[in-house]
């Protein structure tokens, strides 16, 4: 084991934010963190989870996990997912999601455009930044027209959480969504719970949050969390290096096609070796997938 284990445990490992925001006795944690995310355009009274795997309508249809789903009590559906890197195609991913939990409320026989649609929303929190070009560390995305810049239908949306962006030291937090977002990012990090985190909500978090309060069985399945996340973002820093030095590689055997391809696929090897997923080795080194898909670890 090569983690450093702190005293509250890290939201943004897999058992961390599901035992933190996923929990049925403990709703209230991720009732307070939706108010906030909505800021007064929706108030959420109560949720109710619902299973993380959906299998849809028609038994052609993909099954689609999510990390976390939960209904309101207007019948508005909540997507919460985490998010470490960037994905080819994670705005597809996103859609898609919104798309299968929107149709699946058509019962079968009936006819589109016959039902009332209930709101859907999809909530990404990100380690990454999401847009290279700019600062914002939230995103409120909504179908709208573009030329009365008025909202077309509002039962659809997408909020964006991009941590990356988000730099406040603890004196400049104004508002209750600047507080969860210092949280998420720092939680691990402290050793006790500041007096501008002093609210009902956030003391609940401090209180459940502590490592030492987790079960034995907890805290194996919270290590192996931490692990995977600390292995994932060492895997990340390897692959950069691997491909700084392929680039100088590529600066001293210029025309050497046969060379470079060869080096590259030895990089999507050790990638590949390392469990990354096949679209992510295809984004580092530009390989075709299906190139990468043949490789034999």
């Amino acid at each position: 084991m090569t983690t450093t284990m702190s005293r509250y445990i890290d939201p943004l490992t897999d058992f961390g934010f599901k035992h933190l925001f996923g929990s049925e006795p403990d709703k209230d944690i991720m009732i307070g963190f939706l108010n906030a995310l909505f800021e007064g355009e929706k108030h959420i009274i109560d949720i109710v989870y619902s299973p993380t795997e959906h299998q849809g309508n028609q038994s052609t249809e993909k099954r689609v996990f999510f990390d976390l789903t939960c209904t309101g009590t207007d019948g508005e559906k909540f997507i919460i997912e985490m998010q470490r890197a960037h994905q080819p195609y994670f705005r597809d991913r996103c859609v898609f999601s919104l798309c299968r939990l929107i149709s699946a409320q058509v019962p079968k026989g009936e006819v589109a455009g016959m039902v009332k649609l209930k709101e859907v929303y999809l909530i990404g929190i990100m380690e990454f930044k999401f847009e290279e070009d700019q600062k914002h560390f939230m995103h409120n995305i909504s179908l709208f027209n573009n030329k009365t810049n008025k909202v077309f239908f509002k039962g659809i949306g997408l909020k964006f959480l991009e941590l990356a962006n988000f730099d406040r030291e603890a004196h400049e937090l104004e508002s209750d969504l600047d507080r969860w977002f210092y949280l998420l990012k720092n939680l691990s990090k402290l050793d006790k719970m500041p007096d501008y985190l002093d609210k009902r909500v956030f003391q609940k978090i401090f209180k459940i949050a502590e490592v030492s309060k987790l079960s034995k069985e907890e805290q194996k399945l919270y290590e192996s969390s931490l692990q995977a996340k600390f292995d994932y973002h060492n895997s990340i820093a390897y692959a950069k290096e691997l491909a700084k030095e392929e680039g100088k590689l590529e600066g001293k055997l210029e025309g050497k096609l046969e060379g470079r391809h060869t080096a590259t696929l030895n990089i999507a090897l050790e990638l590949k070796k390392k469990g990354l997923d096949n679209a992510f080795i295809a984004e580092v080194t530009k390989l075709p997938v299906e190139e990468i898909e043949k490789l034999d670890i």
